[in-house]
């Protein structure tokens, strides 16, 4: 038997038929200390040491996905706590949804950052990787920078808000969300439309909500011979229906002249929610008014031309 040195005060005993200490699950002597010997079995111990790092390792998975579910149990708790703070304060609620996205995406990040210091990485140095790689992302998307800016101003500034029905960049709909980088529309017949942001603030805003009250116009064309005095007369009655407000000039006014008509602007004020509403009863007692006192209006003539 051969004696190979493995530490200090410890010793394997080794088979003379070998050239080095066997690494097998071979039976070997340890000389441990005073004179006390122990038996191992190598394969044993690594496979003890191998079971307690899966262990450790499932703990802190365990433990990271714990935290995250909680976590983002606790972000969407904190984002509705914000929104209903202001509710209670009267905020609008463009600025409340916007808000509670933000509280919601932070606290996230905080929860990820947590996750990792579990498995032991740096968040410091997670941190500086995650600006260099925003500072690369944003050199490369710079668009998507500029309808995050956007949306920015569109909070601060507010030229609309949710509910409100506008036109922008060529599009009507009603507002439904304003999120960091889009705003999502809602048109009369159903379709979503999504504006960026950038597309928003650079273009002509239209906002026909902005005000409580709204006036609603319809043009009436008649012939040239009608009697103008009887026509005021009949169009001044059909200002008598459900929906406009009172105090407000309703009138009738003589707008235009031709040859082949005289054009006529009866104007009403309504509640903005009822100007479609008013509009429609509008042309209703104008059509009905016209064709009791048989005024007639003018005959469209197509010329036709033989070659």
């Amino acid at each position: 038997m051969h004696k190979c040195e493995y530490a200090k005060g410890v010793f394997y005993v080794c088979s003379p038929s070998r050239t080095s200490c066997a690494r097998n699950d071979a039976v070997r002597h340890i000389f441990v200390g005073e004179n006390r010997m122990e038996d191992f079995n190598l394969g044993e111990l690594l496979s003890n040491i191998s079971v307690s790092a899966v262990t450790g390792f499932l703990f802190k998975l365990i433990g990271v996905i714990a935290l995250f579910v909680i976590g983002l149990w606790v972000a969407k708790g904190l984002s509705k706590l914000v929104r209903k703070a202001c509710g209670r304060s009267k905020i609008d609620e463009t600025v409340s949804q916007f808000l509670g996205r933000g509280v919601y995406w932070v606290t996230l990040i905080v929860v990820v950052l947590a996750c990792l210091s579990i498995f032991g990485i740096e968040t410091t140095s997670v941190a500086a990787i995650l600006g260099a790689a925003g500072l690369a992302v944003g050199l490369a998307f710079q668009g998507t920078l500029s309808n995050f800016a956007a949306g920015l101003m569109i909070i601060l500034f507010r030229p609309f808000k949710i509910g409100d029905f506008v036109t922008v960049d060529g599009n009507s709909g009603t507002v439904q969300t304003i999120d960091f980088f889009q705003t999502d529309l809602v048109t009369p017949d159903n379709r979503r439309i999504i504006v960026p942001n950038s597309k928003i603030y650079g273009s002509t805003i239209e906002n026909v909500s902005a005000f409580e009250k709204r006036r609603v116009d319809v043009s009436v064309s008649v012939s040239p011979s009608a009697d103008i005095e009887e026509t005021r007369k009949q169009l001044e009655s059909a200002l008598q229906i459900e929906g406009i407000l009172d105090g407000e000039p309703h009138c009738v006014v003589l707008s235009d002249l031709s040859a082949t008509s005289v054009d006529w602007s009866v104007r009403v004020w309504c509640a903005t929610g009822d100007y479609w509403t008013v509009r429609e009863r509008l042309v209703n007692s104008v059509k009905h008014k016209i064709d009791e006192a048989k005024i007639e209006t003018p005959v469209q003539r197509v010329q036709v031309t033989n070659r």
